[in-house]
Parts: structure tokens; sequence; C-alpha cells
């Protein structure tokens, strides 16, 4: 039997938390989740993949349709959120993680401080191997999307194997979510644990 879960209405990260409660409380082998923006689709899909379900998405009008299948003798649900995979490091390893919140750094001049930051993202490689994770939200999410100067250092970053994470509902908002050219597009769930598996958290 498909549980069926209506998500519509739901502001980030609602949607993935209230899927996996469901599934907390009875693990189906068949689910399908309604939703109403594409922040949302990308975010229940990924969170449904890594519970090892075969996700599939369609477009219903303004609307949007996951239906995930999960094949019998599959692992059982993970009550803890699923990080990606690139958030998932060994152990024994340094985790530093960077929250850009803004476009600008400081409080004062914001044309300075939209130099300072883009200064400080061409600097973060100075980390080494030592930098996990940068995650951006509000207008931060801007830096990955098409026109930012700041996309081939986020790119290096990214082939270095930094996890460079944007907030969907940010990029949305800021209708930018078609255009981002860097990165993978996550929840606040995502952050948040990711905050907690860090050793430290740099917020700028």
């Amino acid at each position: 039997m498909t549980k069926e879960l209506d998500c519509r209405g739901m502001d980030c990260p609602a949607p993935v938390l209230h899927v996996r409660d469901a599934l907390a409380q009875e693990a189906s082998t068949d689910i399908s989740v309604l939703v109403d923006n594409e922040a949302a689709r990308q975010n229940v899909s990924r969170f449904l993949e890594h519970q090892s379900y075969q996700v599939k998405s369609e477009v219903l009008g303004d609307l949007f349709r996951i239906v995930g299948r999960r094949g019998e003798g599959t692992s059982s649900f993970t009550p803890a959120p699923a990080l990606p995979a690139a958030l998932q490091s060994g152990p024994g390893a340094k985790k530093i993680m960077v929250l850009i919140t803004s476009t600008h750094m400081g409080h004062g001049d914001d044309a300075l401080g939209d130099m300072l930051m883009f200064n400080f993202i061409k600097t973060l490689k100075e980390m080494g191997s030592d930098l996990w994770c940068v995650a951006f939200v509000n207008s931060g999410v801007s830096f990955t999307a098409e026109g930012s100067e700041a996309v081939p250092f986020l790119q290096e970053l990214a082939g270095n194997g930094v996890q460079i994470l944007a907030c969907g509902a940010c990029l949305a908002y800021f209708h930018i979510l078609d255009k981002m050219q860097v990165g993978e597009v996550t929840n606040m769930l995502d952050i948040v644990t990711g905050m907690k598996r860090a050793d430290s958290v740099v917020t700028v």
C-alpha cells in the first residue's frame, strides 16, 4: 500500500521533516509526496534517495508528485537525517563548516562588505583539507548562481572535495533556483545536521 503525503504550502524544511516523521511511524515500501515548489521537490527526492528509495517525480500543473519505491529486503528507515554523501566524512577527519549568510561581510558600507565577502570566498581554499563544507543561506546563495564571479572559486573547492550547499528555499525566493551553477540544493535540516557534525562552524 502506498503512503500518500500532502506537503503543499509547507516551507523548508517542513516537507522533508513531514516525510521523515511519516516514515519513522511506518517505513512503507511505496510513498507518494505532493509538493508545490521545486526546492521541496529536490529536497524530498534527495531525502528519499538517501533512505534507499528509487525516486521519480512528475509535474502536475503547478504541483510536483514525488514517488518513491523501495524493494523488499532493503535496509529499514534511518531515524537520523541522512546527510549528503560528501558530508559523511570518515572518522578522524577534522571538519570545518563555513556558513555564508549574506552577499557582504560586516556592517557599514555594503560595497566594501561585498568586496570583503568575495575575497573571503576566494581565500577559503587556504583552510586546506580541514574545510569540509560551505553552506549558503539568504542572499548568500547568489554566490552559487549564474553571473557570480565566485562560481569558479567554488567550483575549485568542490573539485577538491569540499561540499557546497545552497538553501533551496532561498534560491527559490530570489528566483535563481534554475540558475545554480555549483553545489547541491539543500534544506535547513541538512544544514543544522551538518553543523552538529562539524568540529567547528564559522558564520559570516
